[in-house]
């Protein structure tokens, strides 16, 4: 099979798991766990399962799920500072958390904000929260990202990482079909050293680069 690793381009890749004629795969150098492309959803496929999503910012629920990221963040971060929610989808919610911190937050989301002349800017902090499971193209957007971050600053990412606990045959994290990419903390790490930043763990689902 002609696959190289969509994060690290490595091409020694290894058979991972096979589910009702979906091939996982798993890279060797970085650890990444992630589905090929000829198994992938449409444009149009995958927004019609973002457009059923229905987050309300006024759910405190919701709220509390955001706050796993929204509180380290907070940590880290000085007065007025400045941030981007990368994939913010159809119903932004996060970005309100923080403005009403007195934060300023600019939105990116390929389907419901996309501006791309954000990435000309500079941020003191990024945010993706359930984000990087769906990326086809994970090495690009992630260096995209990394680049707009400012000295200092710290980019925060929510996904649900594979562990040594998790049973990938039950897993329902795989069972979204807009799920192709698993990372877990060795991948992590892979990025914080190829960016040569440090990198932060909280439970097994938030991840914070601090350059």
């Amino acid at each position: 099979m002609d696959v190289h690793c969509p994060l690290c381009h490595f091409e020694k890749i290894q058979p991972y798991y096979q589910n009702k004629g979906v091939s996982y795969l798993s890279c060797g150098q970085c650890d990444l766990v992630f589905i090929p492309k000829a198994y992938h959803l449409s444009d149009s496929e995958e927004k019609l399962r973002y457009d059923a999503h229905h987050n309300n910012p006024d759910d405190r629920r919701y709220q509390a799920f955001l706050s796993q990221v929204f509180d380290p963040v907070m940590a880290h971060i000085g007065a007025s500072a400045n941030g981007l929610d990368f994939g913010s989808g159809p119903g932004p919610t996060l970005s309100l958390m923080f403005e009403k911190q007195g934060h300023q937050v600019d939105l990116f989301d390929k389907f419901y904000a996309n501006n791309p002349t954000i990435f000309s800017n500079q941020y003191d902090f990024i945010t993706a929260t359930e984000v990087f499971e769906h990326l086809s193209d994970p090495k690009f957007e992630l260096n995209r990202l990394f680049s707009t971050l400012k000295k200092g600053g710290v980019l925060a990412i929510m996904t649900q990482m594979i562990t040594k606990e998790v049973d990938f045959s039950t897993w329902y994290y795989k069972n979204d079909p807009t799920h192709i990419c698993f990372f877990s903390k060795q991948t992590m790490r892979y990025l914080a050293q190829q960016w040569g930043v440090k990198v932060k763990f909280f439970a097994n689902n938030v991840v914070l680069f601090v350059s």
